[in-house]
């Protein structure tokens, strides 16, 4: 059973992941957005803000990474959405594979195109002048908090893909999360802020996970924070995986 879940879903992401590539919207949305919206910042904004000693483009590029992962699971709802009204859902199930195995498709295109969109946004930081002396654990560190709230994130929009009513139903839930790190230390430094904005910027999940990644950028002590990020992630995860199924039981039952 354990072979034939595992055989199905490569099968399957393949599938997703070609349509993925096919897509050229998916990915000017989720890579050159986030690069816009980084050259924006650092050469508009970017001198009208105190950072201290760190360069704007360091201090900023963890918030833009979330921002990357937001944008890129709006449309693991979209395609989620697309098959679930085009009845391909009902056809695989009436095919002799792993019913789980659709979803963690649907997942794991997800996780991969994510990462790529990573990757091309680090690789234009580092041509604007982003420097880390993060030694190869700081790194590895950042990734896997980056995976896991990519994870989260995806397991989350499994659901309005399997509720929306509408197309734009299934990919609008994606806004609020692109918004959230503007109200955070992502962009500028909470103490600026006014006090009841102060309060929800420093006691929201974005805040932690962007002061646990710069503070692995800049090998800085991280303490409880980085605890603080991956309970917020974990936190997510467990929900959103549990409402996830539960509504993907209640559209194939």
């Amino acid at each position: 059973m354990t072979t034939h879940f595992f055989g199905d879903t490569a099968v399957l992401t393949g599938r997703t992941m070609r349509h993925v590539t096919r897509s050229l919207d998916t990915i000017i949305t989720t890579a050159i957005t986030p690069i816009a919206m980084m050259l924006l910042f650092v050469y508009v904004f970017g001198g009208a803000i105190d950072t201290g000693s760190v360069s704007y483009v360091n201090y900023m590029l963890p918030g833009i990474l979330l921002i990357t992962i937001a944008s890129g699971i709006s449309y693991t709802a979209f395609r989620l959405f697309g098959d679930m009204q085009g009845g391909i859902f009902e056809r695989f199930h009436s095919m002799p594979i792993a019913r789980s195995s659709v979803l963690w498709a649907h997942v794991l295109t997800s996780m991969v195109a994510n990462v790529i969109s990573l990757v091309v946004v680090v690789g234009v930081a580092l041509i604007m002048g982003f420097r880390s002396s993060a030694g190869v654990l700081a790194w590895l560190a950042v990734t896997g908090i980056l995976l896991l709230f990519t994870l989260a994130l995806t397991w989350l929009a499994v659901i309005p893909g399997l509720t929306a009513k509408s197309v734009d139903g299934a990919s609008a839930f994606a806004y609020p999360l692109i918004f959230l790190p503007f109200i955070s230390s992502a962009f500028v430094p909470t103490g600026t802020m006014p006090g009841p904005v102060r309060a929800f910027a420093e006691h929201q999940p974005v805040t932690s996970i962007v002061n646990a990644i710069r503070d692995l950028f800049t090998q800085q002590p991280v303490g409880t924070g980085i605890w603080t990020a991956v309970a917020w992630c974990v936190g997510l995860l467990v929900v959103a995986y549990i409402f996830a199924n539960v509504a993907y039981r209640r559209r194939i039952s």
